[in-house]
C-alpha cells in the first residue's frame, strides 16, 4: 500500500535532515584526517530534532517541565557501584549537543500534540522512585483510571520509546498517550523513567525495568493496584526493554506477568533483521540507513558483541519458552517491521501465543498522529482492546 500523504511533506525533511547529517559526519572524518594543524577535536553537527530508526522527523525526550504530580516523601538516589556497566559520559562539546537536541525534541514534541496528537484526560497521577541494586533508581509514574466502584484495577508497566538515547515519561505526547490508554482501557499504566544512553548503557535499562517490575508486585496491594492482574507494554527501544523484561522475569523472579503488548520493537540489535526494502521505498540509500540503525546500538551497548546477549536482542535467546502471551504491532513504512514479525514467528514456534498486527501505509511513530490519522486512532483502540485483556481471569471485579 503507498505510503499515507499525510506522511509525504515529513518524509522529505526527513531525507534532507538524514542527507545533511551524513554530509557534516564525511566533513568531521576528513577534518580528523587532515595533517596540517587542523585540530584532532571532533566537530560536533548542529543540533536537531534526533532520529529513531525509522522515518520520523521527532523523537522522545525527557522535560523539565513534568506534569504536576503526588510525589511521595523521601524521594532520592543512592550510589551506583564502580563495577556496574554505566559508562558515564565526559562532560564537553558532545554532552553540550546532547543536551541541545533533548531540549529541541522536547519542544518538537510539545507542538506535535498541539497540532496532530490528542491532549491526555485529567486523571490520577502518583510517583514514586524504585531502588535499582547497582544501578541509578528509576522513577515510575501511576496513571490511574477513573476510580470504578472502589475495584483495584489491573496494571501495565510501560516503557517508552526513542531509540536508548532520547525519551521519558514527560514527553508531552508520551505523558497524553498514557493518560489516554489507561482512561479508555481501564488499566492503570506504571510508566517507566529509565536513563538514557549514552550516559547509561545496558544493561542499566534492563536492570532498572525489572526492579519496577518487582516493586510493582511487591507494593501493587499498597498501591491500590492488582497484583494479580498486570502486564509489560513497550514501545520501539521500549519494545526492546519490555521483551527483555519478560526473559528476565523468567529467568529469574518468575512474577506471574500476564501478557505482553510490543509496538514497533527492535528485538535484534545485530541488525540482521531490519528491512532495508523499507528505507530504499522512502527514497533513503541504504548506507545512510544502515548508519543511522547502527547508531542506535552502539550508543546503548558498551560493546557491539554485547548484541548477541538475549536480554540486548531477545529474538536471538536460546528458548522464548514460557513467556507470557504477545500482541505486536508493526507498521509498513518502518525498517524495524521484520523485527516485530520475527519475533512474533519466533513466539509462535516456542509455544507462546502470539498475534501480530501490520498497520498498512503508515510510519514508526504512527500512534502520536491521533488527532490527524484513522489509522493512529484505530492504534490506539486495538491497544486499548489488548490491554482489557488484564481485566479477564484472577482478581477480576474484585
Amino acid at each position: 500500500m503507498p505510503l499515507d500523504p499525510y506522511f509525504a511533506e515529513r518524509l522529505r525533511v526527513h531525507r534532507r535532515h538524514l542527507f545533511d547529517k551524513a554530509r557534516g559526519a564525511a566533513r568531521q572524518r576528513l577534518v580528523s584526517l587532515w595533517p596540517f594543524g587542523r585540530s584532532a577535536a571532533p566537530a560536533i553537527p548542529a543540533a536537531g530534532p534526533a532520529t529513531d530508526a525509522a522515518p520520523r522527523v521527532e523523537n522522545r525526550a525527557s522535560d523539565a517541565e513534568a506534569p504536576a504530580v503526588n510525589r511521595p516523601p523521601g524521594a532520592g538516589t543512592k550510589a551506583v557501584r564502580p563495577d556496574s556497566q554505566i559508562h558515564q559520559a565526559t562532560l564537553g562539546p558532545r554532552a553540550e549537543a546532547r543536551a541541545k537536541k533533548r531540549k529541541a525534541a522536547v519542544a518538537w514534541d510539545r507542538k506535535e500534540l498541539k497540532t496532530v496528537g490528542t491532549r491526555g484526560p485529567d486523571i490520577p497521577i502518583t510517583e514514586h522512585r524504585v531502588t535499582v541494586d547497582g544501578f541509578p533508581d528509576v522513577r515510575v509514574r501511576i496513571y490511574r483510571p477513573p476510580a470504578s466502584d472502589g475495584a483495584r484495577p489491573p496494571v501495565c508497566l510501560a516503557l517508552f520509546g526513542g531509540a536508548f538515547r532520547i525519551g521519558g515519561i514527560d514527553y508531552p505526547t508520551t505523558d497524553a498517550g498514557y493518560r489516554r490508554r489507561a482512561a479508555d482501557s481501564g488499566v492503570a499504566i506504571a510508566a517507566v523513567d529509565y536513563a538514557l544512553a549514552p550516559e547509561h548503557q545496558y544493561p542499566t535499562q534492563v536492570e532498572q525495568a525489572y526492579a519496577a517490575l518487582e516493586w510493582l508486585f511487591g507494593q501493587a496491594s499498597e498501591l491500590g493496584l492488582d497484583g494479580e492482574r498486570i502486564g509489560i507494554l513497550g514501545t520501539s527501544a521500549g519494545g526492546n526493554l519490555a521483551a527483555a523484561l519478560t526473559l528476565v522475569n523468567r529467568d529469574r523472579g518468575r512474577f506471574p506477568v500476564r501478557l505482553q503488548i510490543l509496538e514497533v520493537p527492535v528485538t535484534d540489535l545485530t541488525g540482521r533483521h531490519v528491512d532495508l526494502g523499507v528505507t530504499r521505498s522512502l527514497g533513503i540509500p541504504n548506507f545512510i540507513a544502515r548508519r543511522e540503525l547502527r547508531s542506535v546500538a552502539r550508543t546503548y551497548l558498551p560493546r557491539t558483541a554485547l548484541a548477541r546477549e538475549p536480554y540486548a536482542s531477545p529474538l536471538l535467546a536460546p528458548s522464548l519458552a514460557g513467556l507470557p502471551p504477545a500482541y505486536v504491532f508493526t507498521a509498513e513504512y518502518d525498517p524495524l517491521r521484520s523485527d516485530g514479525a520475527a519475533y512474533a514467528a519466533a513466539l509462535r514456534e516456542a509455544g507462546v501465543e502470539a498475534s501480530a498486527v501490520q498497520y498498512l501505509g503508515v510510519t514508526h511513530d504512527t500512534p502520536i498522529f491521533t488527532g490527524v490519522l484513522p489509522a493512529a486512532r484505530r492504534w490506539h483502540d486495538d491497544i486499548v482492546s489488548a490491554l482489557r485483556r488484564l481485566h479477564d481471569g484472577p482478581g477480576a471485579g474484585e
